[in-house]
């Protein structure tokens, strides 16, 4: 069975308040269409909690009230429930949030239909290297919880973007991942807390063709002493949700096998499935990586049970 730990789904409430591609309201036809190519389980969550990733006039993702988020939760506790042989889920969290909703985050991670976190790399231009970043980390090194670290809606780019929304999805998006987790390597935040367990989806942006970049930017860093960037690199975790084979094989000569993990990004990208699952088939794998890509890794990253079905 393979495990794709990157989809999105999300609540009629939100589809009433704002708009959405409607693939996100079909969970069971995900779940079919996955099913169908030996996609047995989805981890699902929101990047934007109870938002949009589209952009909407007025709409601040970073304002929602603890009740929309406990609602928006309770709503995906209970879609996993009706699905749990097919589904698992994130817990939505600003990292700069404060610490009730730290609290609540966590309340909501002993639950067992969620099995990992999902936060933003930037918060309005704001890396994670920042020091209000630590409660997030804090907390995830605490519950030994995996992070999908996860572009946002408006990543720091998107100004100069003008409003470009197809140079914001997918060029932006995957250099706001490159950014924020390389600001989370300078910052030192690995070194502090060695049970992190982050991923960078999108194959890492472009994380594994920078890495002796990295290293020569943490010389000039002013930043705390840790260890070289080009190690601690090689702690990070990546899907496969990118369409380059090229990123993909990059990865792999970076990151390895063991560090890979099946991501389709799906809903609402639309890439063919067949497509996602074949690219891992033409990686110089051998048998035993392209099984720990498909679902051995995540099945020991997210604490899921072996067999057939979660």
């Amino acid at each position: 069975m393979i495990i794709d730990v990157h989809g999105h789904v999300t609540s009629p409430e939100l589809f009433r308040r704002f708009p959405m591609p409607p693939s996100l309201a079909d969970i069971d036809g995900m779940i079919e269409r996955k099913a169908a190519l030996g996609i047995g389980l989805t981890i699902v969550g929101s990047p934007v909690g109870a938002g949009t990733m589209v952009p909407v006039p007025g709409l601040d993702n970073y304002a929602q009230t603890a009740d929309q988020l406990e609602s928006f939760h309770e709503w995906l506790a209970r879609t996993v429930q009706e699905r749990a042989g097919h589904l698992r889920a994130y817990v939505y969290v600003n990292p700069f949030g404060d610490d009730a909703e730290l609290d609540r985050a966590a309340a909501w991670l002993a639950q067992e239909e969620f099995v990992g976190l999902i936060t933003n790399t930037s918060v309005r231009g704001e890396y994670l290297g920042s020091p209000r970043a630590e409660g997030l980390f804090a907390l995830a090194a605490q519950a030994s919880s995996p992070v999908l670290l996860h572009p946002p809606a408006e990543p720091a780019a998107a100004p100069a973007m003008r409003g470009h929304l197809g140079l914001i999805e997918h060029v932006a998006r995957p250099c706001d991942i490159t950014c924020g987790v390389a600001a989370i390597l300078i910052a030192g935040w690995l070194d502090r807390y060695p049970a992190l367990r982050l991923i960078a989806p999108n194959a890492g942006g472009a994380l594994a063709l920078l890495r002796e970049k990295l290293d020569l930017a943490q010389r000039r860093a002013a930043g705390p002493v840790t260890s070289p960037v080009s190690q601690q690199l090689r702690e990070i975790y990546v899907d496969t949700a990118t369409p380059s084979g090229l990123a993909l094989a990059a990865a792999l000569a970076v990151f390895g096998p063991e560090r890979m993990l099946f991501g389709t990004d799906s809903p609402p990208l639309s890439t063919p499935l067949p497509a996602a699952v074949d690219a891992v088939g033409r990686l110089d794998t051998g048998a035993d990586g392209r099984d720990r890509i498909l679902a051995g890794t995540a099945r020991e990253l997210f604490g899921l049970p072996a067999g057939g079905t979660p």
